[in-house]
């Protein structure tokens, strides 16, 4: 037995590590020129199926391992970094839940790569694709069988940034790099959560390791418990598209079919899925919690079946379909029914595959066919507009989000520009408000309806508030005194002074009337009480 674990030992390492391997070994070939065009597809296709295949006979062997002589368990190989107290292990959990997922992730990633060698022929971009798809494979692999929330973390990235790039695989469409940015990006905002997950579980737990956090989970009080559930359940959320950042999901759909079977009907959706069944023990420890997941779930149920009846295209149909379906797994786990989600986990993945692999043949099943109108959404018509508007999720998005974001990196670049220049000596490569009469003379003509220019209006920023009113009435005082003391005065070295303290008082004041940037002067404090 003790030389079984010890082959075991030194092959397990392997699974992850082959599909990787390949995706260098690909890329290596095409920066070298030896695989490219059409006549490299044979190399690059042997290279990407030759390693998935290894990589899937090793999770065989680790199987019959398991059925033979028994579950191996947690497998720490190595020390991968240590730094201080910090000390982070390569170290493998394979646990019975482990083996499942990862004979489900190798099979099913072995028979998308041979499926896309005759469906990606003479692709312009076919190396890269297969590059992509092997590192998302030993990301997967890697998630799946990590026995740390760090190593945890590595393929949850590599699996990101994979889909960022079969997202943008056809990169001179500006709707496939604009939707694999937005997917990008939201998805950060889970692994910030994630980050902070893995401060915490040393910080309370003093330990990185999966068995251990789950071991000591009811060592934690029950405010330390909700904080690093609540954590994990963020970057779960936003892993697997649930409400609010389901809309994500079907931006991703711009890459090729077979990517979109892998990353977003069978596999990387459900990354988030067995985030929460690995944590369970640390859930169950947090009612309110499990109580926000199955809400969470609920939601996402009701969006996807909705936003579904009003699709008229067979992926779109299938993604609002696996979002839904998701949504009822992390229903399950906010219900406590932890083996319930695990097995609809591993059916829905088989079953999701097949249907987006299968979608092409479908299409041609239903030429001149129209979907009718469901019954519910039309006799109710606000209802048929929410789901035809997808309940309106990303112009929220936007509203909270997005568009305050390019406004703050829009009068950081005036401010740059106008104020930091000037400083250093730079010259200005915009035009600026020259003094607090021109503000003023731009003001009086908005209030007098006469018409101004849409770059005039962009200069001319009013106070909005308390605290604008208040700037607005200082900037009003200071035109005051330089027309009627400065300007009659005759004294060009005042008034040229009063001109560029004016000037740099309106560039503040433009920026702190603001109300976004009341969020920045409320952080601004706690950091410096903390």
């Amino acid at each position: 037995m003790n030389e079984a674990n010890s082959v075991l030992r030194a092959f397990v390492w392997l699974i992850p590590f082959l599909p990787m391997l390949g995706s260098l070994l690909i890329a290596i070939g095409f920066i070298s020129g030896k695989n490219r065009g059409e006549s490299g597809e044979s190399q690059t296709t042997l290279i990407a199926n030759g390693t998935a295949m290894l990589s899937l006979l090793i999770v065989l062997a680790v199987d019959l391992h398991a059925i033979v002589i028994g579950i191996p368990g947690y497998l720490n190989l190595a020390q991968w970094f240590s730094s201080g107290d910090y000390q982070v292990n390569l170290s493998f959990n394979l646990d019975t839940f482990a083996l499942v997922m990862m004979t489900l992730v190798a099979l099913i990633s072995v028979l998308m790569i041979r499926f896309s060698v005759n469906y990606m022929h003479r692709e312009a971009g076919y190396q890269r694709f297969f590059m992509i798809m092997n590192l998302f494979m030993g990301a997967m692999l890697l998630i799946v069988m990590s026995g740390n929330v760090v190593l945890t973390f590595t393929g949850w990235e590599l699996a990101g940034v994979s889909s960022y790039l079969l997202i943008a695989y056809v990169y001179d469409r500006p709707i496939a790099t604009q939707n694999a940015t937005r997917v990008f990006i939201t998805n950060r905002i889970g692994d910030a959560g994630f980050i902070i997950a893995i401060f915490l579980s040393f910080h309370l737990l003093n330990t990185l390791e999966w068995t251990e956090i789950l071991n000591k989970a009811d060592t934690l009080s029950p405010l330390g418990s909700n904080i690093l559930a609540a954590t994990f359940l963020l970057a779960a959320i936003a892993k697997s598209a649930q409400v609010p950042f389901a809309p994500w999901i079907s931006r991703a759909l711009e890459g090729p079919t077979p990517s979109s079977a892998i990353f977003y009907g069978s596999l990387m959706v459900h990354a988030g899925v067995y985030l929460m069944i690995r944590l369970q023990p640390v859930l169950e420890n947090s009612p309110i919690i499990m109580s926000t997941l199955a809400f969470i779930g609920l939601l996402t149920v009701i969006y996807g079946v909705f936003s579904n009846l009003v699709q008229t295209d067979v992926k779109s149909n299938l993604i609002f379909s696996t979002t839904s379906q998701v949504g009822l797994m992390f229903f399950s786990c906010g219900m406590g029914w932890f083996e319930l989600a695990s097995w609809h986990l591993v059916l829905h993945a088989m079953w999701r595959a097949y249907q987006f692999l299968h979608a092409p043949a479908m299409m041609h099943l239903m030429v001149h066919k129209t979907r009718p109108v469901n019954p519910i959404l039309k006799r109710q018509g606000w209802l048929y507009t929410a789901s035809l508007q997808r309940f309106w999720l990303d112009p929220i998005a936007d509203w909270l989000l997005v568009k305050p974001i390019k406004r703050m990196a829009h009068d950081i670049e005036r401010f740059d520009e106008k104020v930091i220049n000037r400083l250093v000596g730079l010259p200005e490569q915009t035009n600026a408000i020259a003094s607090i009469a021109d503000w003023e003379q731009q003001k009086n003509r908005t209030q007098s309806g006469a018409q101004t220019s849409a770059e005039e209006k962009e200069q001319v920023t009013r106070g909005y508030g308390v605290a604008g009113k208040m700037l607005e009435g200082l900037a009003d005082m200071l035109f005051w005194f330089e027309e009627h003391l400065v300007l009659k005065s005759g004294g060009e070295g005042l008034l040229k002074l009063l001109n560029l303290i004016g000037h740099y008082l309106l560039q503040i004041e433009v920026l702190l009337s603001q109300p976004r940037y009341l969020m920045l002067l409320i952080i601004a404090t706690f950091v410096v009480i903390i």
